[in-house]
């Protein structure tokens, strides 16, 4: 039997390009249920590739059952599964709303302009692989037992420096590592909401804080944020009228907006939060895209009346989520026993890998290149989004959104909607906020649609629509 030959394109890893050519010639017939492939050696000749790339592609075959092996004989194409009588059921809502956030996490869908984070070839697997397979074989992985319930100390010794050149300085104690900064985030509502707590969120902002608060039967107030920040006399009359507990916001690289808060406005901000006893939860999971960032509002304030969240999802890996939070000393203790009582004890492989990235330079070294092809790319999106008639809501000086205003006439909806019927996922303003104006208003993340096709996609959806 032959394998399908393969020319390999630049981009995708040619372990995925083994995995998707084996998987098309068995769903067309090409290699037919039961019957052999070539050995190793002949595999690796025709396709040119190492023993090692191949066998990892056909281990990735095997765990999806789509071919099975056997020692000393090699490995056979699966015999086809026996179908299911009845298709399964998709209890999940289905409004457009609900169907978009599904399909800005997931991978399904091949042009995703409206996504949150990095498209996978600006990343460097290869490198993260490396770092994997290292670690797989260190003494120092521990592959029985639980972590530390604090998080890894060596990364958290890592953060302690990282956030000292951001100019916040604590005691490594005071930094708590978490799986994702959605559940550190759970966990810090839990420890400082109670039902009909008010909560104050900037508008518009991250879908999920929405949803999240929901869970915790907080009062929700919001404060529109523009290009000039927050109007500070409008947030006092706020704090004084719904007297929030919690402000949960991001200063540097907003999202959806991009926006990042000034001195001024960070001062302004910190000063009536004080006045008004509202605590400010600090989401900076974008900060590190920025290329000059401003200072933290937690650097500004320190934990006592700013916790700090960030993590690496957008910077190394969507799938490494790595997270922390900085606080006070007794808030981390709290943190630290609710990991143990709710199973929250993180990854230590993936935090081993993390400390790895820091320690070693490469993250410094992949956050650079990132943010020179950013800045590229932002530019580029930003004349063409004015080409098309669009309004930007700030200039592009840097990160992964530009927050956009349709022509008049347009609907952000019901694009999304056609996007999705195309293959294309949108990220409309209604995903963001209420606001009547949302409804012409797009995040475009300029990583995934500086690409021609996603541009002539995005082109021909409106010339259709107008």
């Amino acid at each position: 039997m032959h394998i399908p030959t393969l020319e390999f394109q630049p981009g995708t890893p040619k372990v995925q390009q083994i995995v998707d050519a084996l998987s098309a010639a068995i769903d067309q017939g090409l290699l037919s249920p039961g019957s052999k492939l070539p050995s190793a050696r002949q595999m690796t000749e025709a396709l040119g590739v190492s023993k090692f790339t191949l066998i990892e592609a056909l281990d990735r075959l095997r765990g999806q059952n789509r071919i099975t092996s056997s020692q000393g004989l090699g490995y056979f194409v699966a015999l086809a599964p026996t179908q299911s009588r009845a298709a399964g059921v998709d209890l999940l809502p289905q409004d457009l709303t609900s169907v978009l956030r599904r399909s800005l996490i997931g991978a399904s869908l091949a042009m995703r302009p409206g996504a949150g984070h990095l498209p996978e070839h600006w990343l460097q697997p290869s490198t993260l692989r490396a770092s994997l397979r290292q670690i797989s074989r260190s003494a120092q992985l521990r592959l029985t037992g639980y972590g530390d319930p604090a998080g890894y100390l060596p990364l958290r010794q890592a953060l302690q420096q990282k956030l000292a050149s951001q100019g916040l300085d604590v005691p490594v104690e005071q930094i708590i590592t978490s799986s994702n900064t959605i559940q550190a985030l759970d966990m810090l509502l839990r420890l400082r909401l109670r039902p009909g707590d008010t909560v104050l969120l900037d508008a518009p902002c991250y879908f999920n804080f929405h949803a999240n608060l929901a869970l915790h039967g907080a009062q929700v107030v919001t404060l529109e944020r523009t290009a000039q920040g927050l109007d500070l006399q409008a947030l006092e009359t706020l704090l004084i009228e719904q007297r929030p507990s919690v402000y949960l916001t991001t200063s540097v690289l907003h999202n959806p907006t991009g926006h990042s808060f000034s001195p001024s406005q960070a001062y302004g901000i910190l000063e009536l939060a004080k006045r008004y006893g509202c605590h400010i939860i600090e989401d900076d999971l974008y900060g590190d895209l920025h290329p000059d960032p401003p200072l933290r509002l937690s650097t500004l304030a320190g934990p006592e009346h700013v916790t700090y969240l960030s993590g690496f999802s957008k910077t190394l890996s969507a799938n490494f989520r790595v997270s922390y939070v900085v606080t006070t000393a007794q808030q981390a203790a709290s943190l630290t026993h609710m990991k143990l009582m709710c199973g929250g004890i993180t990854c230590e492989m993936l935090e081993q890998l993390v400390c790895s990235t820091l320690n070693d330079g490469s993250y410094h070294k992949h956050r650079k290149r990132v943010l020179r092809d950013l800045l590229s790319s932002g530019a580029r999106v930003a004349a063409w989004l004015h080409g098309l008639g669009m309004t930007l809501s700030q200039p592009y000086e840097g990160g992964l959104f530009i927050w956009a205003t349709l022509p008049a006439g347009l609907d952000a909806d019901a694009l999304a909607h056609t996007a999705l019927q195309q293959g294309m996922v949108l990220a409309p303003g209604t995903l963001f906020g209420y606001a009547p104006s949302r409804q012409r208003q797009l995040r475009f993340n300029v990583a995934h649609t500086d690409d021609p096709q996603v541009m002539a996609a995005v082109e021909a959806l409106l010339i259709s629509a107008g």
